[in-house]
Order: C-alpha cells, then sequence, then structure tokens
C-alpha cells in the first residue's frame, strides 16, 4: 500500500481518537460519574440498563456495541471500519513445536510461537530473536530457516537453560547474554530480526536499530506497550511525529491496548469481574470514610486476596 493511503488511515484514526476522547481516555475508576455520561446522557442511559449479560456480550465484540449504540452517536458507525484488520489464516498447527519437544514452555506460548512462525515463513536469512527468553520462538523458528537461529538475552539464567534445551534436542539455535538496549549493539547486516512479546521500549528499541541498520526484514508482535522509561508516548514515525493535530498518548493511555481480557480463561476473566466490582465498592466506602470526593490510588494487589471476599479486599 502506498504512503498516502496510510497517511489517510493515520489521520482517520488520529481524528476519530481525538473527538471521542471523553469515551475512552478517563481512567477507569477515577469518577464515579464520566464526562461522557454528561456529554451524551441519553447513551449513558442506555448503557446503564443493559444487563449483565449484554455487558459480557459486548466486552467481547466492541464492534456489536458500536452498531448497538449509533443510533445514538452515528460516528460510532464508522468504528468497525477503521478498526478493521486482515485476518491470519496459517497453517498453525503444522508450526507449533511438538509437546515432546516443548520442554518448560507454557501451553499458551507453544501456541502463539506457532502462530507467529505460521505468518512470518519462509525465513530465507539470519534470524535474531530479540529478547528472547529461553528460546521457545527460536526452536520453534529454526525448522523453516536455512541459517542457525540467534537469539539474545540479558537474563543469564534463561540463556543457560535455553542453551541446554537446544543441545538436548539437538537444536541449531545459539542463545547470548545481551543487554539489548546497548548502544553498541550492532546485528548481522543480513538479519531477520523477530520478537513476540517484547515489552514497551524493548521492541521500540529494536525498530529504531532495524531501522538504523537498514535491515532487509523484522517480524514483532508486541505487548505492554505502556512499558517506557518516558511518561510520554512518542511515535518512532516521523511523520505522525510532525503532526500539529497529533494526538498526545500518556502511559495509561497507551495501557489501555492490553485492558481487555477476551483472550483470557474464564476463570481470569470471572476474577477480573470480581476485583474490578471490589474496587468499585472500596472506591464508594474511602470516599464516604475519608469525607473526600475524589479517587485514591491503590497498590497492585497480590493474588491470594481473590481467594477472599471483599471485606478482606478492602
Amino acid at each position: 500500500m502506498s504512503d498516502s493511503w496510510y497517511a489517510g488511515r493515520w489521520w482517520q484514526l488520529n481524528d476519530w481518537l481525538l473527538d471521542h476522547r471523553p469515551l475512552w481516555q478517563p481512567t477507569p475508576f477515577t469518577d464515579p460519574v464520566p464526562e461522557w455520561t454528561r456529554q451524551w446522557p441519553d447513551m449513558a442511559d442506555r448503557i446503564a440498563r443493559m444487563s449483565d449479560e449484554d455487558c459480557q456480550r459486548f466486552e467481547s465484540d466492541p464492534v456489536a456495541l458500536s452498531r448497538e449504540l449509533a443510533a445514538l452517536m452515528p460516528s460510532l458507525a464508522t468504528l468497525p471500519e477503521l478498526t478493521d484488520v486482515p485476518v491470519f489464516s496459517g497453517d498453525e498447527d503444522g508450526c507449533t513445536l511438538p509437546e515432546t519437544r516443548a520442554h518448560d514452555m507454557p501451553g499458551r506460548k507453544r501456541l502463539q510461537s506457532g502462530a507467529f512462525a505460521s505468518a512470518v515463513r519462509p525465513l530465507n536469512s539470519t534470524v535474531v530473536d530479540w529478547c528472547c527468553g529461553k528460546g521457545h520462538l527460536a526452536r520453534t523458528l529454526l525448522p523453516f530457516s536455512d541459517h542457525p537461529v540467534q537469539g539474545l538475552e540479558w537474563n543469564p539464567a534463561l540463556v543457560n537453560d535455553g542453551n541446554r534445551l537446544a543441545q538436548k534436542f539437538g537444536d541449531s539455535v545459539t542463545l547470548r547474554c545481551q543487554d539489548v538496549m546497548a548502544n553498541d549493539l550492532h546485528l548481522p547486516g543480513d538479519a531477520h530480526a523477530v520478537a513476540l512479546h517484547a515489552c514497551g521500549d524493548l521492541h521500540r528499541r529494536l525498530l529504531s536499530r532495524a531501522a538504523n541498520q537498514r535491515l532487509p526484514r523484522v517480524s514483532i508482535a508486541p505487548c505492554c506497550f505502556h512499558l517506557s522509561a518516558s511518561n510520554d508516548y512518542r511515535p518512532l514515525s516521523e511523520f505522525a511525529r510532525h503532526q500539529l493535530k497529533g494526538l498526545a498518548l500518556t502511559k495509561a493511555d497507551l495501557k489501555l491496548a492490553v485492558e481487555e481480557t477476551v483472550t483470557a480463561p474464564a476463570r481470569v476473566r470471572d476474577q477480573v469481574n470480581t476485583f474490578s466490582q471490589w474496587r468499585l465498592g472500596f472506591d464508594g466506602l474511602q470516599r464516604s470514610l475519608r469525607g473526600v470526593d475524589e479517587y485514591l490510588p491503590v497498590p497492585s494487589h497480590p493474588g491470594w486476596v481473590g481467594r477472599g471476599d471483599f471485606r478482606q479486599f478492602c
């Protein structure tokens, strides 16, 4: 696709987000009566009358929600088209590392690595697995590469475990200790850099490094966009950085991209719903007890709290 197409798409998304900031930008729990409920009272009333079943259904299908509410806010009708992306359909099963070789590899990681391999094959140059951990992705990619696969990881224990696994199964995979944020790091000139779940600044550093070295190919599936040394998001794209109407994003805004739990197991989704109810209950309680009608930040809770009740949570 042409640069003009990408620029036009960027402007559409940017303008939509700017126009609808009251809907998505406020941090949950901070305001019992968010500004958008006063700005669009009819829509707020419609949402307040939704059943728990409706909420669960729409949470897992935002497109359906936008269509449901489009009569009250016509601009929501454009959301499905703006957020539509191609669905990859590859031979994930045929690319997944066999269970007999997937030692120390969590089940979801195994499936994700297989899907990644299916999307990026064939591999025709030196593969470098960025932030490779124990090299699970590197070992998954190896059968589709004509070259040995390298891995970079800062944790020596993970490097040792990964090299042990590679040697055990006779895989041409070599992991080495490396701080990928180091300024003197230089990747092979023919490298195909790959990264699965490299968080925040880690995947951004890879993109910058690949662009500076003009690497022939980069494939990433990033996560945790908010994990950054900077409080404000600075786009890597020169085009986006120089737009006067660009949308200023904070860490809290970036975290929205990983807030959904639709891919989590049912048990985890139920626990998240319970914690959300408890957080709302606690917020009302602390406002009453303190006599101060404002949000009180609370620390993250340990997992064992979920085995108790609301009183113990408070």
